[in-house]
C-alpha cells in the first residue's frame, strides 16, 4: 500500500532557508523602527472567542460573514483563528488593565493571521501582519505619528513609489448624516451593483464604497467630508497639519472607508505599485469606541496593519536587494581523525565567542569541503591537517582575496576578530 503524500494546505506557504532570512530582515526592521518610536511588543493568542471578532471587527464585514476560520473546541466553546490583529490586542489591553498606565499605551505585534479567501498574488489564507496600536490619546498628533511610522517602515525597506491616502470617516452623528446622502445616491443604481454591494447597502452602505468590483460607479458619490461636524473637521485638519509639518506627502481619498466597522475619524492606507491591480500594502485608522465595545473603559485608540507577504512581493518586483543574508564567518576543512576531533573543539570555542562556524560532516575530500565553504559564502576557511595539528597551528584562508596565513590554534578567535 502506497504511503499517503501530504502537501501544504491551499493558501499557505513553506518559508524555506534562503527566503526566511528576508522575513527575519523585514521583521527586524519593524522591531527596530518601533523601538525608535517607543512602541513595545505584545503577543496575543492566535485564536480567540469568536464573539470577540463579531463585536470587534463588525458583523457586516466580509471577514465575519465568510472569511473566519471558526471551530468548536472539546469544551463546546466557539473559537476562531484571528483574522486581524487589532481586536485581540484590544482584548488584551482591557483584560490586563493596561488602561491603568499613566502614559499612552503604544504597542506593536508581528504574526500570522487567518482568512478563508481565494488565494492570489500577495494574498494567502495564512498571512502575516506587522501592526501597531496606540491607546489613550485623542490628540491628532498621535494619528500623524501612526501614519508616519508605517510610511517610514516602507521607506526604510527601500520601497519606491509609496503613497499615503487619508480620509476621515467621522463620528457616529456624521456617519448617520452621510448614510442618508449615500443611500440616496446608491438606491437608483442598486440593480447594476454586484450581489455583495446589494446585500451591504441597507445594513452598512459605507462598506459599499470599499467594493473592488464597482469602484468606477462611485466616482460621483457624495463625499463623507461634506457631512463631518465641527469636531471631526477640526480633528482632520489638525492631522493634516501634523503630517504637513513632517513633510509627509499624502492624498485625500474621500471614498477610503477601510473594510472594518470599528473605524472613526482618521482612516488611511499605504499604496505601492508592484503586484498588479492590488496596490494596498496596509492601512488603518482611529477606533475611539472599540475599547468600550469590548468591555473596557471609554478609551480612544488608533493603529494600522501591514501585510508582510505583500511587502516582500513588492520588494521582489521592484528588484530591491535586501541585506538579509549574513555570510558564514568560518568553515573548517579537516584532514584526518585527529583533526576531526580538534575541529569539534574549535567550533565550540568560536561559536561561544559569537562567530558563525561550520564544518563537514560527510567525510568528503578537501576539494569538496572547499566547495561547500564557497556555497555557504564563508568569509574564511580554516584548514587543519596532521602537520598543522602537530605544530599547534591552523591555516586561515580569506575566501575573498585568497590570502592565507598560519595562526596558533589558541589564537584563532583573535585572528578572526
Amino acid at each position: 500500500m502506497a504511503k499517503e503524500r501530504f502537501e501544504k494546505p491551499t493558501g499557505t506557504q513553506d518559508v524555506l532557508p534562503g527566503a526566511v532570512e528576508k522575513w527575519q530582515y523585514i521583521e527586524g526592521k519593524a522591531r527596530e523602527l518601533c523601538h525608535r518610536f517607543n512602541y513595545r511588543e505584545i503577543r496575543t493568542p492566535m485564536f480567540e472567542h469568536t464573539g470577540l471578532f463579531e463585536r470587534g471587527v463588525g458583523e457586516t464585514t466580509d471577514i465575519v460573514e465568510g472569511e473566519m476560520y471558526t471551530f468548536k473546541d472539546k469544551g463546546d466553546r466557539d473559537l476562531a483563528l484571528r483574522p486581524e490583529g487589532t481586536a485581540g490586542v484590544v482584548r488584551a489591553y482591557v483584560q490586563n488593565k493596561l488602561y491603568g498606565e499613566p502614559d499612552v499605551s503604544k504597542l506593536y505585534y508581528i504574526g500570522p493571521m487567518f482568512r478563508y479567501e481565494r488565494p492570489q498574488a500577495g494574498r494567502y489564507r495564512q498571512f502575516h501582519q506587522f501592526g501597531i496600536e496606540a491607546f489613550g490619546a485623542v490628540d491628532p498628533a498621535i494619528d500623524a505619528e501612526v501614519v508616519s511610522l508605517g510610511y517610514q517602515y516602507c521607506k526604510d525597506l527601500g520601497l519606491s513609489g509609496v503613497r499615503v491616502e487619508i480620509n476621515s470617516v467621522g463620528n457616529a452623528p456624521s456617519r448617520a448624516a452621510y448614510r442618508e446622502k449615500l443611500l440616496g445616491f446608491l438606491r437608483p443604481m442598486k440593480d447594476t451593483l454586484c450581489s455583495d454591494c446589494q446585500r451591504r447597502m441597507e445594513r452598512n452602505p459605507l462598506r459599499v464604497l470599499d467594493c473592488k468590483k464597482d469602484q468606477d460607479k462611485f466616482v460621483e458619490a457624495p463625499s463623507i467630508l461634506d457631512s463631518l461636524d465641527e469636531e471631526c473637521t477640526t480633528h482632520f485638519e489638525k492631522v493634516k497639519e501634523h503630517l504637513g509639518a513632517m513633510g509627509l506627502e499624502y492624498t485625500i481619498n474621500p471614498r477610503l472607508v477601510r473594510g472594518l466597522d470599528y473605524y472613526t475619524h482618521t482612516a488611511f492606507e499605504y499604496k505601492a505599485a508592484g503586484i498588479g491591480s492590488i496596490d494596498t500594502v496596509g492601512g488603518g485608522g482611529r477606533y475611539n469606541g472599540l475599547v468600550e465595545e469590548i468591555g473596557g473603559p471609554d478609551q480612544p485608540g488608533i493603529g494600522f496593519g501591514i501585510g508582510l507577504e505583500r511587502i516582500l512581493l513588492i520588494l521582489e518586483n521592484q528588484q530591491v536587494e535586501l541585506e538579509a543574508t549574513k555570510p558564514l564567518d568560518v568553515y573548517f576543512v579537516g584532514l584526518g581523525e585527529a583533526a576531526d576531533i580538534e575541529i569539534s573543539k574549535q567550533l565550540f570555542v568560536l561559536r561561544n565567542l559569537g562567530f558563525s562556524a561550520e564544518r563537514d560532516y560527510l567525510g568528503r575530500k578537501m576539494k569538496a569541503q572547499m566547495k561547500s565553504a564557497d556555497r555557504m559564502s564563508a568569509r574564511y576557511t580554516a584548514i587543519l591537517g596532521e602537520e598543522e595539528l602537530n605544530n599547534g597551528v591552523i591555516a586561515l584562508k580569506s575566501m575573498a582575496t585568497g590570502e592565507q596565513q598560519t595562526v596558533k590554534l589558541e589564537e584563532l578567535g583573535q585572528a578572526l576578530l
